[in-house]
């Protein structure tokens, strides 16, 4: 059956931490809703994915920081492609309100 899901609904009123949720899943990809309210990565943490990961903010706001050095902020309706094995933290995510993601993870064909 065919089904309407809200990218805004449920979302949980208090998140010590990041909140995931799969929205989508196959053999070769997964689609995932991440919230985010005046989150930072741990010191020392850097997400490091076996995947390809392409990102979207829906809304809120976001700074995230390469092992490079290099610092991306990010806006509602900014989009990245973060290759797999690209180091990555989230440096900061708005304080006043929810920070939405939607995130599509896949792996590269041989």
């Amino acid at each position: 059956m065919i089904a309407v899901h809200n990218l805004f609904a449920g979302i949980p009123s208090e998140m010590p931490e990041e909140f995931f949720q799969e929205i989508l899943r196959t053999e070769t990809f997964r689609i995932e809703r991440i919230i985010s309210r005046g989150y930072t990565s741990p010191e020392g943490f850097w997400y490091d994915q076996q995947t390809e990961e392409w990102v979207l903010l829906v809304s809120g706001s976001a700074t995230l920081g390469f092992d490079d050095g290099r610092t991306i902020d990010l806006k509602p309706g900014d989009h990245l492609f973060i290759p797999r094995r690209v180091r990555h933290r989230v440096e900061r995510t708005d304080p006043e309100q929810e920070t939405v993601w939607l995130a599509v993870h896949w792996t590269r064909g041989s």
